[in-house]
């Protein structure tokens, strides 16, 4: 990918949406990204995380859950920091079960929007528009153009709000998400974590370091009371606010990479 940069992209910085993609083994992303991606797996690895795993371990939450969420009856899916196209993208997953289902696909990174709206562009029902999460009442009214917001609307937020460093905001965030729904509307959020006194610090903060000098310029490890606040208001599915890996998940195997942190996860409902 690096001899074609797409105008306005400096593929000096990392950015996390592509380091992502390289943590699920995408080909959509720069050397800057490799780079980067392969110090935080290498700080993780020593304190016994697969970032890989844990890659993995939040997309097979996000999957499930949509899926859940259609079978429920959901017909309309926003999905904030989308990131670069996968296999069993939320449209895939939720047009498979009730076709003409309404998604959109919000992200700030010009080449995950560019991917997005060429594998899109024969797809009336998905849409992919440009938004920020600092500003998500911007987002909310961008969607509101392809999306019916006095009906149900699961709103996804994956492994996203951890890159926030502020806890207001990451809290302001949340409640604005949460007021825009109706009853039987959703929130789907996931969130990065480390198990209380697992983490070695003098890691922790190298892989802070990181993450500064990325687009994103921040990553923010939060507990489980706090991805719980998250939810007030609504009603979450069981089992709560679990490890990704474990949100209703039948498969019984979990890699030991994700023994001591990774991405915890929940499903909350607007009664």
């Amino acid at each position: 990918m690096d001899e074609n940069v797409p105008q306005g992209i400096d593929p000096t910085v990392p950015s996390v949406a592509r380091m992502y993609d390289y943590y699920l083994g995408g080909k959509d992303n720069f050397a800057a990204d490799r780079a980067a991606a392969e110090q935080i797996i290498q700080l993780a690895r020593a304190s016994g995380t697969d970032v890989r795993e844990v890659a993995l371990a939040n997309r097979g939450f996000l999957i499930r859950a949509v899926r859940h969420l259609a079978e429920a009856g959901v017909r309309q899916f926003l999905d904030i920091g989308a990131g670069l196209p996968t296999q069993d993208n939320v449209h895939q997953v939720v047009q498979r079960i009730t076709p003409g289902s309404r998604v959109v696909y919000v992200d700030n990174d010009p080449i995950v929007l560019t991917h997005a709206q060429a594998l899109l562009a024969d797809n009336p029902d998905t849409f992919a528009v440009q938004g920020d999460l600092h500003r998500p009442a911007d987002i909310l009214k961008s969607a509101a153009a392809h999306l019916d917001f006095g009906r149900p609307v699961a709103i996804v937020v994956a492994a996203v709000l951890h890159f926030f460093h502020d806890d207001g905001e990451v809290a302001a965030i949340a409640a604005t998400l949460r007021d825009a729904l109706v009853p039987g509307g959703y929130l789907v959020l996931s969130h990065g974590y480390v198990e209380p006194g697992e983490g070695d610090p003098a890691r922790l903060d190298e892989a802070r370091g990181v993450y500064r000098r990325s687009a994103s310029g921040a990553v923010a490890w939060r507990d489980r009371e706090t991805v719980r606040g998250y939810f007030d208001g609504l009603e979450l599915l069981e089992p709560g606010i679990v490890p990704a890996q474990e949100w209703r998940n039948d498969d019984p195997y979990v890699p030991p990479g994700l023994a001591k942190g990774g991405v915890l996860a929940g499903v909350g409902r607007r009664a």
